[in-house]
């Protein structure tokens, strides 16, 4: 028996050598020195690529991410960049030469200029503009580098929301959590490396398809967490059901897997082991990791956050908690941001009611990260799948139709330049006129600054090799330190 159970331990660690060969080989990484981990290890690098401490293409600045998805695409010009020429033109039409090119979703060609209502000031030493709907964002003003030159391809929100997290507007393609987990492992034991927080009033339009793994094993998908004492569904053991009796259960069928596994060689029953095994994990570090209730009053005042309460301010709170435990890569998603007018998402109502939701705890994010010591190797990156137009929507209230060709993003820690501001727009804010970003480029060097080379984690699939900015994407240089 103990022969057989040893001839499991050395099948299973020769299948986990495997799935780490991929990535090291493009790395050009020996394998010689890279020892194998218990049998435990070994079935969470079964949906670990690497192990923490393990190289990657170049020296990392960063070991992790969290990514604040603004779902909907929030209005810079009523947020992030002043615009006093809009103001001077407000209520007439834009030059005919400022839309050459331009593609929108719902203009008719006959919508005039939308100036801000809302005031502007200055704020840190880098003179960041904040409209009066963000004053906490105030505080994080040189702790962030600021992105005004961001563009994208795609109008609509599903394929704009794909096309930010997996690279293309299509669904099947991993979420870039995915590829972090896949080509960096996870530094937690007992939770996933990749995990989804949600909130607002609905879930961000594409779903599931925005964290799933695509074609890579299913091990790296998104693992999304709902609020309350259970977390994720299916988790609890049944009533009755002691721990030990849960441990013999899950070692008994990991090692029916492996037999099965062994004779008809699906990696995706590796897959099914390490989800076992990390289900087991997790119920018991899940309820405590979702308890911010231990945290102290200072903590969550400072975030707005209320336990019992689901909540953005929560979920921020939460994100943080992961970081410290180990998750690589951990993406909150707020809806709605669809500002288009009318009588549910409007300028003048529901922006400032959204505004205010995530003002406080995003900036109390940064300042408890860098606080901790921990926004150094943390990378936090704000934004949505794309901006607003300069041109205001005909409706019966205030609003704006989709922008793609300019608007702001910004990101903080795992050594981009804090306190700076990158790219710039024209004078009505249609177009970039001054280092321009696009979505790849972005992704390109978020990957560079967890070390990893873009074009070189890849995936072969159907005959090709993919990544996640696909045939795209240049570093940034200028944002980063």
């Amino acid at each position: 028996m103990s022969e057989s159970y040893d001839l499991l331990n050395q099948q299973q660690a020769m299948l986990a050598e495997s799935t780490r060969r991929h990535f090291f080989e493009k790395c050009g990484i020996g394998l010689g020195s890279i020892a194998l981990s218990s049998l435990l290890a070994a079935d969470h690098s079964a949906q670990a690529a690497t192990q923490p401490g393990q190289k990657t293409h170049h020296q990392p600045r960063a070991k992790a991410v969290i990514y604040l998805f603004m779902a909907g695409g929030p209005t810079q010009l009523d947020l992030l960049v002043d615009k006093p020429i809009l103001k001077k033109h407000h209520g007439e039409l834009p030059p005919k030469d400022y839309l050459d090119s331009k593609r929108f979703a719902f203009l008719k060609g006959t919508e005039k200029l939308l100036a801000s209502s809302h005031t502007f000031k200055k704020y840190g030493e880098c003179g960041q503009e904040l409209s009066d709907l963000l004053p906490h964002f105030g505080k994080i003003a040189d702790e962030v580098c600021w992105i005004h030159s961001m563009n994208t391809d795609v109008f609509n929100h599903g394929p704009a929301k794909l096309l930010a997290n997996t690279g293309s507007p299509q669904p099947g393609r991993p979420g870039m959590g995915a590829w972090l987990t896949y080509g960096l492992g996870s530094e937690s034991n007992d939770l996933p490396g990749f995990v989804v927080l949600q909130s607002g009033p609905r879930g961000p339009r594409g779903g599931s398809s925005l964290w799933s793994s695509g074609f890579l094993p299913t091990s790296y998908q998104g693992v999304p967490f709902r609020n309350g004492p259970e977390p994720v569904l299916n988790l609890n053991s049944p009533q009755g059901t002691t721990r030990a009796s849960e441990r013999g259960f899950v070692d008994a069928v990991s090692n029916m897997n492996r037999l099965r596994r062994d004779v008809v060689g699906d990696p995706e029953i590796s897959t099914r082991i390490a989800a076992y095994e990390m289900a087991y994990r997790m119920q018991a570090s899940a309820p405590d990791l979702m308890e911010i209730s231990n945290e102290t009053k200072q903590t969550l005042d400072a975030y707005g956050a209320i336990p019992g309460k689901p909540s953005y301010a929560n979920n921020c709170l939460l994100a943080r908690r992961m970081i410290e435990r180990g998750t690589r890569f951990v993406q909150l998603y707020h809806t709605n941001w669809d500002h288009h007018g009318g009588p549910t998402e409007n300028l003048e109502k529901h922006l400032p009611e959204i505004s205010k939701q995530i003002d406080q705890s995003t900036a109390a994010l940064i300042l408890d990260l860098k606080q901790r010591g921990l926004l150094e190797d943390t990378i936090v990156i704000w934004g949505g799948e794309f901006g607003r137009t300069p041109m205001g929507e005909i409706r019966a209230t205030s609003g704006r139709d989709h922008h793609i060709d300019a608007y702001s993003m910004w990101v903080a820690g795992g050594g981009f330049k804090a306190g700076h501001i990158h790219g710039t727009s024209d004078d009505l804010g249609l177009t970039v006129t001054e280092n321009p970003v696009h979505v790849h480029d972005l992704n390109a060097t978020i990957l560079h600054q967890l070390g990893i080379n873009h074009k070189q984690l890849t995936f072969r699939f159907q005959g090709r090799d993919y990544r996640l900015t696909d045939v795209h994407g240049e570093l940034v240089k200028e944002i980063i330190t």
